[in-house]
């Protein structure tokens, strides 16, 4: 089989998730990166083009380009990445599709919950395959995690408690990548909610197997003049009755990130934290604690078909990234990928951020999550 043809929308000089992209869609050698956008600003583009050891022929200066030009050729593109702030994830995903080209998405999927039932639409119409990067969901000990809260090694769940501490905002913004982060023009209406805490809400769902149908949600700018939210904590109430807890937080200093979650039902309970994510502790009722490593003969097949490395040898963000990417190409070839998020998951996500946003500005109290 060739190769499949990526095409990237931002990733210019100065960004940190377009290499990111780039590395992790090349990483199992189906993907290439061949053509992009990756500025707004013709020479900018070029760079980065430079940079990525493109075609400098195919460092389009506009979205409209990008796609006409690829459009004629016999090596045209397969499928876009979306990698730009949030206020361009939409016009660039309908632009896409209009052209008939699948996306994948860096997460939130839009900047506000209209713009996200406006691309769940068009993704409806155009029945392309699209795809949204939460990157944590692709750790094979997170998979192995589902699949044994599935399977009954919890019994009925709890409590849910999902955390992701950083620090790097507790100061002033500087810089591009926080510049636009706590701006609501580009961010949308939530800050640290939407950039961090759509990963730990998708998280505490992508585990449990359960979804979310009310919250109560506590967001503060702890920044004296931030005009999002930089510090968040929302109590969940899950569709069985479980409770749970997500703290996101950008102020925490001296976290750097923090993710981890943890489930306990009627017979155990589940620890795995980011920045380990090579072992998983499952603890039961007994007092027992059983250690899984990643890579270990015990893991299930969604675990085992997701790693790369024999256990001991640490597999990390890069590499979680790279699943989302193996799992992708899969769709595009016809293949099923059901652990994929998708465009289910983008509109969740922005009704949690949507809710949870207006719910602490107007002290709603508890209230529910609807699509």
């Amino acid at each position: 089989m060739r190769r499949l043809r990526m095409g990237m929308i931002g990733g210019g000089p100065g960004s940190f998730i377009g290499p990111v992209h780039r590395i992790a869609a090349e990483m199992d050698r189906e993907i290439e990166l061949v053509a992009g956008c990756f500025s707004s600003a013709a020479g900018r583009s070029r760079e980065a083009g430079e940079s990525y050891r493109i075609d400098p022929a195919r460092a389009y200066a506009d979205l409209d380009t990008l796609f006409a030009r690829e459009r004629d050729r016999s090596d045209a593109i397969d499928f876009v990445a979306i990698v730009t702030p949030n206020h361009h994830h939409l016009p660039a995903a309908r632009a896409a599709l209009a052209a008939g080209v699948p996306v994948i998405s860096d997460k939130p999927a839009t900047a506000t919950l209209a713009e996200a039932h406006e691309l769940a639409a068009l993704v409806a119409s155009s029945a392309l395959p699209y795809a949204l990067t939460h990157t944590y969901s692709g750790y094979p000990l997170v998979r192995e995690a589902r699949a044994r809260v599935a399977a009954g090694a919890l019994g009925t769940i709890r409590k849910v408690v999902v955390e992701y501490p950083q620090g790097w905002l507790a100061g002033a913004a500087t810089g591009k990548q926080a510049e636009w982060r706590i701006d609501p023009a580009r961010s949308g209406p939530g800050g640290c909610i939407g950039d961090i805490g759509t990963h730990a809400f998708q998280l505490a769902e992508f585990v449990s197997g359960l979804q979310v149908t009310e919250i109560l949600a506590d967001l503060a700018a702890v920044v004296p003049g931030r005009p999002v939210d930089d510090d968040c904590t929302v109590l969940l109430r899950f569709e069985n009755g479980a409770r749970g807890v997500l703290l996101a937080s950008q102020i925490e200093v001296g976290e750097m990130n923090g993710l981890r979650i943890r489930l306990y039902g009627e017979k155990g309970g589940l620890i795995w934290k980011q920045e380990t994510p090579n072992t998983l502790m499952l603890h039961t009722l007994d007092g027992r604690t059983e250690i899984i490593h990643a890579g270990g003969a015990q893991l299930g097949p969604d675990a085992v078909s997701r790693t790369r490395t024999p256990t001991g040898h640490p597999e990390g963000y890069l590499e979680a990234f790279a699943n989302l990417y193996r799992d992708f190409a899969a769709v595009l070839r016809g293949e099923p990928a059901p652990l994929l998020p998708g465009i289910a998951d983008a509109l969740r996500g922005m009704t949690f951020v949507d809710t949870a946003v207006t719910a602490s500005r107007t002290r709603a109290g508890w209230v529910p999550l609807t699509v």
